[in-house]
């Protein structure tokens, strides 16, 4: 006979039973309910390009001014009122052309005065020797005692001597005069007039006239550091040339190259203790007499060619913490970062001296999508025009 007991713990199975079978239905409708696995996106896409390498020029730019061989200062050598400038200003003049003509007529009367002075010298002188030609018979014979032919013979040096005076002063009065007309010390470029008609000049001081310079051929000034100076050697060095040598092509403000090449002509001695910098000038033609002395140029020194280098746009460079890195995309398509040496500008590329390999493929547009050990979908630029045009079609249509 069971006991009400057993029945109640049959009874209590049951009831388990039946839980434990709803939270199943439960879990098993809950799980039937879930969202579908989001499938992962694809590798992005960016744009690379293969190693090669090539010949790179190597160049270096200086910035500098330009002035001319010679800078002449026309001023005045005399005292005198100012009558005529016979000059264009701003136009070329030739050596020995009169620019200025200045009042001389109180030096003419001066020249006068000296050469009335030159013929009472001379007049004097002549009486001098002829009391000498006189005297001498006369001591000949004791006559008249030594002392009186002594002076007389005196007299004639004083006399010669007070010739020469006079000459030089009569020279002097006669440069005096030619200094009426100021001409062109040079041929070359002269400049504004800086005195006017009827203003006295050259009173206490040699008054500042106009001044002419000299434009063919033009020189270019410039201060290189050490450092520069240096590595340039350097560089000549590897190609067998002098620095002397190295071809030079000027540019102007508006970015223009002249045709005619120039030459290092000058190099100081000495680096300025002050700057650290080493004065350098350089020699260009200057035919068409465009260029101008204070005109800011730039130089482009030719310093050879680099053979075998690897040439990288600098879009393509990553600079981080004082290096330089490049994203390099290896056989199996995933990305990696890579430090590098970078050397010399070449337009806008540049010259990589350490860190890439021919054939190798790096990333130049899509940069910011890489991550080290990721993988990418790799296309060169003709790849992305060619998958640029073709999506063309389809987003004007669905713009539409």
């Amino acid at each position: 006979m069971k006991t009400p007991f057993r029945i109640s713990i049959n009874r209590h199975e049951r009831i388990v039973k039946a839980g434990c079978l709803t939270i199943s239905l439960v879990a098993a409708s809950l799980s039937s309910c879930k969202k579908p696995e989001v499938a992962a996106p694809p590798p992005p896409v960016v744009e690379v390009m293969e190693i090669t390498t090539s010949d790179a020029p190597l160049s270096t730019t200086l910035i500098g001014q330009l002035d001319s061989p010679q800078n002449v200062e026309v001023r005045a050598r005399v005292e005198a009122f100012v009558d005529d400038m016979t000059f264009i200003e701003g136009a070329e003049v030739k050596a020995g052309d009169v620019l200025f003509k200045l009042d001389r007529k109180p030096l003419l009367e001066k020249l006068s005065a000296a050469t009335g002075a030159l013929g009472e010298a001379k007049a004097a002188l002549n009486k001098y020797k002829t009391d000498v030609a006189r005297l001498t018979p006369l001591y000949e014979k004791r006559a008249i005692p030594k002392q009186d032919l002594d002076n007389a013979l005196a007299s004639v040096d004083v006399g010669e001597a007070g010739v020469i005076t006079a000459e030089a002063r009569v020279e002097s009065a006669q440069i005096d005069v030619g200094y009426c007309e100021v001409k062109a010390p040079i041929t070359g470029l002269i400049g504004a007039k800086q005195v006017s008609i009827g203003e006295l000049v050259g009173k206490g001081e040699p008054t500042l006239l106009a001044t002419m310079s000299t434009l063919d051929p033009i020189w270019f000034y410039c201060n290189v550091s050490e450092v520069e100076y240096m590595r340039a050697q350097v560089k000549s060095q590897e190609i067998g040339r002098e620095i002397a040598k190295l071809p030079l092509s000027l540019s102007l403000g508006d970015g223009k190259v002249r045709p005619d090449q120039g030459k290092f002509v000058f190099i100081d001695r000495a680096v300025d203790a002050k700057t650290g910098t080493l004065r350098i000038r350089a020699e260009f033609p200057n035919k068409d007499k465009l260029l101008r002395p204070g005109m800011f140029a730039r130089v482009n020194v030719d310093l050879g060619v680099r053979k075998d280098s690897v040439l990288i746009p600098e879009r393509a460079l990553v600079e981080l913490q004082g290096k330089t890195f490049v994203w390099v995309v290896g056989k199996d398509g995933k990305a990696s970062q890579r430090p590098v040496k970078v050397g010399e500008q070449v337009e806008s590329n540049f010259v990589i001296l350490e860190g890439l390999q021919s054939g190798e493929h790096i990333i130049v547009e899509g940069l910011q999508k890489a991550r080290e050990g990721a993988t990418v979908t790799p296309m060169t630029a003709a790849q992305m025009a060619e998958m640029t045009a073709a999506a063309a079609p389809a987003e004007k249509a669905a713009n539409k």
